[in-house]
């Protein structure tokens, strides 16, 4: 809905109209609620897999690695959506694109970290660089691969994703991984917190309306948290309680180029570069969607191009200083169209307050003292939005029987080989990371198919054994 206190409709359809310093802070702040918990959940994620986050011993110290990841994501998504809202040269769609950390990039980094600790760092930022420069040279070809990648290919890529990550959801809920083997796993006030985070949630996106549904999220983690305080899950005073942990934070930090090493991994790098694809295409169609929903028109060649540009160099710069893989957050896609307001400088206003708690390591303090069974809650849903984004996607596709054979091999071969992991444990460790993601051979044997398979399988057996209807 769009508000005419804030312009006229030719000037909420304009990215450079800018509404005036005092309407332009909470509609930027508005788009940072929007992605905020997102986007700090892979560093999250994947500090736990590694086995330095959540759990581990280090959280005597209040996980200071993990607390340096954190404000990495915040800090890089600030500056890669800077550099698609104010742009340099031909870096960005100077549009109000709001970057974040990448769930996409998830399913590819835990099998490179898993249980390695910090040691796993070097190779997985050295990786996330490279992946990033590759990423910013498929915007000079974007648009000549977009054949190679149609709803199904792109939708069946967003459900392996969702479904990778779906299971990280339940274990956190539970009690996460570190508990799995004691009695506390998956007991009651565990389930506790995650529902109170979960109702809430629900309660607020379908019945509240303005920025209480757009910050739902948010505030479910907040009850969440009011509950695990009235349960004793965590407290706030003693040695490693809440104020100790926030105290001990510093103030100000600056991030540190190559604050974990340079290490080249083949299978980093090939997962990355992989990956790069599908998240470039994710940024076409987010772009498009801006356009559409806030100027009813389409992206120019240009505005495509500048916004992988963006999305690739975002990505190779936050790699050098311990950031993950930045890409623009279809979240906001939606919020623009329901607001109205196209204003590029109101989400240059968000991402400064990005930067800020970037630079603060009391926010990635505060974030950390999350129980996990909470952000379990959140993760669940956010999770389950990924698989349903995907079906979303794959309801565009014509189901006929060439399009269900490239989907049912694709997706049995990567969902098996990501729930057996062992079944390729004689192949050399970089075809065995890869192949265990998932993802990458599932979207590998999908654009293959997609492209050699006949467009007519109409003269071949019924695989579908008659319940497709295809008959």
């Amino acid at each position: 809905m769009t508000d005419n206190s804030i312009g006229t409709p030719e000037q909420l359809r304009d990215p450079d109209y800018f509404p005036g310093i005092a309407k332009a802070v909470p509609l930027g702040i508005q788009h940072v609620l929007a992605m905020f918990v997102s986007n700090v959940t892979p560093a999250i994620i994947i500090s736990g897999a590694a086995g330095f986050g959540f759990g581990s011993d280090a959280g005597a110290l209040g996980f200071p690695d993990m607390t340096y990841l954190i404000q990495m994501s915040m800090l890089f998504a600030g500056i890669a959506t800077l550099f698609q809202t104010i742009g340099m040269g031909p870096v960005g769609a100077r549009l109000p694109i709001v970057q974040g950390t990448s769930f996409a990039f998830i399913p590819i980094m835990i099998p490179l970290v898993a249980g390695k600790g910090v040691e796993a760092m070097p190779a997985l930022f050295t990786g996330v660089l490279i992946g990033g420069l590759f990423h910013a040279l498929l915007g000079t070809v974007i648009g000549k691969i977009r054949f190679a990648l149609p709803p199904l290919v792109t939708g069946l890529v967003v459900v392996m994703i969702g479904l990778a990550l779906v299971k990280v959801g339940i274990q956190y809920a539970a009690g996460g991984v570190p508990a799995v083997n004691s009695p506390e796993y998956g007991s009651l006030l565990n389930w506790g917190a995650a529902g109170t985070v979960i109702i809430v949630t629900l309660a607020l996106k379908f019945f509240a309306k303005g920025m209480l549904s757009i910050s739902a999220v948010i505030i479910g983690l907040i009850a969440g948290y009011i509950y695990a305080l009235i349960f004793g899950m965590i407290s706030f005073g003693g040695d490693f309680g809440i104020a100790a942990k926030v105290s001990n934070a510093a103030t100000f930090a600056a991030p540190m180029p190559f604050k974990y090493g340079f290490e080249f991994s083949a299978a980093a790098v090939i997962g990355f570069c992989m990956m790069a694809f599908v998240s470039a295409i994710e940024t076409v169609g987010d772009v498009s969607g801006i356009t559409k929903g806030g100027a009813g028109r389409e992206a120019t060649d240009k505005e495509i191009q500048g916004a992988t540009f963006a999305d690739g160099f975002g990505t190779a710069i936050a790699g050098i200083f311990g950031g993950f893989p930045n890409t623009s957050f279809s979240q906001n896609v939606g919020l623009i169209a329901m607001t109205g307001v196209m204003s590029r400088h109101v989400v240059t206003v968000g991402a400064i307050f990005l930067i800020i708690c970037g630079l603060v390591p009391k926010v990635g303090a505060i974030i950390n003292t999350i129980p996990i069974e909470v952000l379990g809650g959140g993760v669940i849903v956010m999770f389950g939005m990924v698989v349903a984004a995907g079906v979303s996607m794959l309801s565009e596709v014509d189901w006929n029987r060439r399009n269900m054979v490239i989907f049912a091999i694709a997706l049995s071969i990567g969902l098996g080989l990501q729930l057996e992991p062992n079944a390729v444990q004689y192949l050399p460790d970089t075809m065995r990371i890869l192949m265990t993601s998932g993802l990458l051979p599932s979207a590998f044997i999908a654009i293959v198919l997609n492209l050699v398979l006949p467009k007519d399988l109409d003269g071949s057996p019924d695989i579908a054994g008659g319940l497709s209807g295809d008959k």
